[in-house]
């Protein structure tokens, strides 16, 4: 009798694109405050179709618990991801806060400068505001790219990904992954606070074990 699976490709999924989402509204109040702070410093402009951004936040006592929240995920994604980190610790590159008026975006980008992850923690996010765009990181893909049968589903064709923003959610992703905002469409501003995470030497890493062995 012929083996009705004999004819089945098997299929392996290697080198994935990963994205990290989580809701965690219990530090909007106190990111809003800081945001709102830092972004009242600003020089009032002539309208523009570029996001207003704030100096750095990453110093902010007010805001302690947010910001080790933040390094502490990066430190689990990348260590989930198969990196060595036990002689690792996660830092802020830098961290600062976006706003959109209407017609704002941004284009497609990646960071550099060290840094391993990108993140996003969303504020403000009325009705018709931007979408984050992931775009595909394969530039071997992108150059001989077939035409989508539907470019409305998700499938291994894909060049791009929409997500759809909530107030109170964090985003984090691998920094070598092109991303990029839609325009904001709403008459309200689409605000969120803006992050990179490196990654240095935990100083204090053998010491324990060290100690340890001399006693």
């Amino acid at each position: 009798m012929d083996n009705p699976l004999s004819n089945q490709l098997s299929v392996a999924n290697y080198f994935p694109t990963l994205i990290y989402t989580i809701e965690k509204p219990e530090f909007l109040d106190g990111v809003k405050t800081v945001f709102k702070a830092h972004l009242s410093k600003i020089k009032k402009s002539k309208k523009t179709d570029h996001p207003i951004m704030t100096d750095d936040l990453t110093n902010e006592e007010s805001i302690i618990d947010f910001l080790k929240y933040a390094t502490a995920t990066g430190w689990n994604i990348l260590d989930s991801q198969g990196y060595k980190m036990e002689d690792k610790w996660v830092a802020y590159e830098s961290m600062w806060g976006q706003r959109y008026n209407k017609y704002s975006q941004m284009e497609q980008h990646v960071h550099n400068n060290g840094v391993q992850l990108v993140g996003f923690y969303f504020l403000d996010c009325p009705q018709n505001s931007p979408k984050i765009v992931i775009h595909d990181p394969r530039p071997g893909k992108v150059q001989i790219n077939l035409t989508e049968s539907n470019i409305e589903n998700a499938t291994p064709a894909s060049t791009m990904i929409n997500f759809a923003p909530q107030e109170g959610m964090f985003f984090f992703a691998n920094s070598w992954l092109p991303h990029s905002f839609t325009r904001n469409e709403s008459l309200k501003p689409f605000n969120f606070i803006h992050f990179n995470l490196n990654v240095i030497p935990n100083p204090n890493f053998g010491k324990e074990s060290t100690a340890a062995e001399v006693i």
